[in-house]
């Protein structure tokens, strides 16, 4: 059977339960999976009603009531959003709580065992932060609910031609530098490994950047690849995992036969996989027990609404899943 995948809509006032609810009547994602929506029965009816979709809302109890059937969106019921004054485009702190809410009770769901994997549309973070929410971003957020230390969990950009993990993420470059040692990138890579392989690659392998210019060209730009990068590659090939580097980052995603590809800086990782996919890029949060992707994109306050948004990222992130090992 195809996994069930959920998925979340994000702000319910951005673009996030249109490209959620297109990409479920989507063919192809209906041919790869069984997809359901985590949130609030009455905004998706809302949002059908807004955009005149020809769907149907199913509320179901529990997973194994979906029906998954044509022309209807299972919903599994999460927290009520408050449709009094709502309107598309509109920040509100009702926002950010319902954001947090949907995606907290897909993990509970996968954390149970009753979905495969989670999908979440774009959150915004300035509604989440008005709601007085600390909030760092999904991969955070999921270490929190799944109980996974935050050094262990890493974001993974992908796309049909890349997949590329951060070592490190959202910090300044000096704090970035300071971060980078042996036992994060060995957990990096591993988290790697592990992520590729739930996506059905048997055995990964995974290029490895440097820190500095061309891979510190044997210390002559810095010793941080003999110190620090290269170790870090042998213990990861003596656990089993498929690694080789470092690379030169700027020469490195050109290197055919890699299934992913881990970087050590934010820049090093976001700016190819954008150049080459950005309208088709998931951002998966690895090393926690659940498997969560949001997509790269923003909740885009400026077309939210119109019924012009594009959910083509997300649906190429629901077919990633697709093939995802799982109980369900």
């Amino acid at each position: 059977m195809p996994p069930v995948i959920a998925i979340t809509p994000g702000d319910p006032a951005g673009i996030g339960p249109e490209i959620a609810l297109k990409a479920m009547i989507d063919p192809r994602v209906r041919g790869a999976l069984r997809p359901i929506l985590v949130a609030d029965a009455a905004l998706a009816r809302w949002w059908i009603a807004h955009l005149a979709l020809p769907l149907e809302v199913r509320p179901c109890p529990s997973v194994a009531a979906a029906a998954f059937a044509p022309g209807t969106v299972d919903v599994i019921e999460a927290a009520p959003f408050p449709l009094a004054g709502f309107a598309p485009a509109t920040l509100r702190a009702e926002n950010g709580r319902a954001i947090l809410d949907w995606a907290g009770r897909a993990v509970e769901l996968a954390q149970a065992g009753a979905i495969a994997a989670i999908v979440a549309a774009p959150q915004t973070q300035k509604a989440i932060e008005i709601a007085g929410i600390a909030f760092d971003g999904y991969p955070g957020f999921i270490a929190l609910r799944t109980g996974t230390a935050p050094e262990d969990v890493f974001l993974m950009l992908a796309n049909e031609e890349r997949r590329i993990a951060h070592v490190t993420l959202h910090v300044g470059l000096r704090r970035a530098l300071a971060l980078i040692d042996r036992p994060r990138i060995l957990r990096c890579l591993a988290a790697t490994d592990d992520a590729l392989r739930r996506l059905g690659i048997a055995r990964p392998r995974i290029a490895v950047s440097g820190v500095n210019p061309h891979a510190g060209e044997g210390g002559l730009f810095g010793r941080e690849e003999i110190e620090t990068v290269v170790p870090a590659i042998a213990a990861a090939k003596a656990a089993g995992i498929g690694a080789d580097g470092p690379f030169g980052a700027d020469i490195m995603f050109l290197k055919p036969g890699y299934d992913g590809f881990v970087v050590m800086i934010h820049d090093q990782g976001h700016i190819p996989a954008k150049l080459t996919g950005f309208d088709r890029t998931a951002a998966f949060t690895i090393g926690t027990p659940v498997f969560f992707a949001s997509v790269a994109h923003g909740s885009a306050y400026d077309i939210a609404g119109r019924g012009i948004a594009d959910p083509s990222a997300l649906i190429a992130t629901l077919l990633a899943m697709s093939g995802v090992s799982g109980v369900v």
